[in-house]
């Protein structure tokens, strides 16, 4: 069974950083994505790493955000710099199995920059 448990997060400044983390058990090197979802609005993508570490960003965080890989600790990062008010969002991370239900993490609150 796959598992996705989230880590990180904290205070920030505005323009500070904050780095996620999302360690996976039960699957080997799966393509990991990370979406958001801030109140009164439908949850988005914000990145995502496939098997072969290529990345994909939405245009919002290109060139603020950085998602990168561990595979020996199975888990995925979301470094985020230069946080903005409109990055105030619960953090999900995401797993989309090529059969079966969408494996999420539990959720990491990025509270507004104060």
């Amino acid at each position: 069974q796959v598992q996705l448990v989230q880590s990180g997060g904290g205070l920030v400044q505005a323009g500070g950083s904050l780095r996620l983390s999302c360690a996976a058990t039960g699957i080997n090197f799966p393509p990991i994505g990370w979406y958001r979802q801030a109140p009164g609005k439908q949850r988005e993508f914000v990145a995502r790493i496939n098997p072969s570490a290529s990345t994909d960003y939405a245009d919002s965080v290109k060139d603020r955000f950085t998602i990168s890989r561990d595979d020996a600790k199975r888990t995925v990062y979301l470094q985020m710099n230069s946080l903005k008010p409109d990055d105030t969002a619960g953090h999900y991370c995401n797993y989309n199995p090529p059969v079966g239900v969408p494996n999420w993490g539990q959720g990491t609150q990025v509270p507004r920059p104060s």
